[in-house]
C-alpha cells in the first residue's frame, strides 16, 4: 500500500467535506449556483485527482485502503466540471470493481452522475434534485420499476431511504440558510 497516496486522496477528501460542511452550517450552500469556495476545492482536487489516474491507473483498495479508494472516488464524483474526465473514469472505476479494488456502489454514483449531467435518465437512482418547495426527489431513471434491485445489486439500499436521506439533508441546508437570513436582517 501506497501510505503518502493514501494520506493525500484523505486529505483532499476531508477537505471538501469540510468546506461543504462549513458551507450548509453557515447557510451559504444554494445560495449561488456553484459556491467559489467549494469550486475551488473541487478545482484542486480535480487537478490532482488526474495526475494521480493518469500515473497509476484507478487507485484501489490494494493500492491506496478501502477509505483513501472512497476518497478517490468522491473527489472524481466532484469533478463536475470536467464530465469527460468522470466519464473516462467509468471504465476505470467498472475494472476496479470487478477485481475487488472498489465497491459497486461508487460506479453506480458515477454512472448516475454521468448520465444526469448529459441530460439523460440515470440507472441506479442516485442523483437527485429539489424542487422549489424544498422537496426532494430523484431524477429520471430508465427503469423506475427495477430501480431497487439494480440498487441492491450495486451494494445500495432503497431508493425511498435514500431520498429520505436527501431531504432531511436538504431540510438542514434550509434551515441553516433561513436562520443565516434572519441574522443578516
Amino acid at each position: 500500500m501506497d501510505k503518502e497516496l493514501s494520506d493525500e486522496l484523505l486529505s483532499m477528501q476531508h477537505e471538501d467535506q469540510k468546506t461543504l460542511q462549513e458551507l450548509i452550517n453557515n447557510g451559504e450552500l444554494g445560495t449561488v449556483n456553484y459556491h467559489p469556495r467549494i469550486k475551488e476545492v473541487h478545482e484542486r482536487n480535480n487537478k490532482r485527482v488526474k495526475q494521480i489516474i493518469g500515473q497509476h491507473g484507478w487507485p484501489g483498495i490494494g493500492l491506496v485502503s478501502k477509505e483513501a479508494a472512497e476518497a478517490a472516488w468522491l473527489i472524481v464524483q466532484h469533478a463536475v466540471l470536467d464530465t469527460a474526465f468522470m466519464e473516462s473514469c467509468l471504465a476505470l472505476l467498472r475494472e476496479a470493481v470487478k477485481r475487488g479494488e472498489a465497491e459497486g456502489w461508487q460506479f453506480a454514483y458515477l454512472q448516475d452522475r454521468v448520465l444526469t449531467m448529459s441530460g439523460r435518465p440515470q440507472i441506479y437512482g442516485t442523483q437527485h434534485d429539489v424542487d422549489r418547495n424544498g422537496a426532494a426527489f430523484p431524477l429520471p431513471m430508465e427503469n423506475p420499476i427495477e430501480v431497487d434491485n439494480l440498487r441492491r445489486e450495486m451494494g445500495l439500499g432503497i431508493l425511498a431511504e435514500a431520498t429520505k436521506r436527501i431531504q432531511e439533508r436538504e431540510n438542514a441546508v434550509r434551515r441553516n440558510r433561513e436562520a443565516n437570513q434572519a441574522v443578516e436582517r
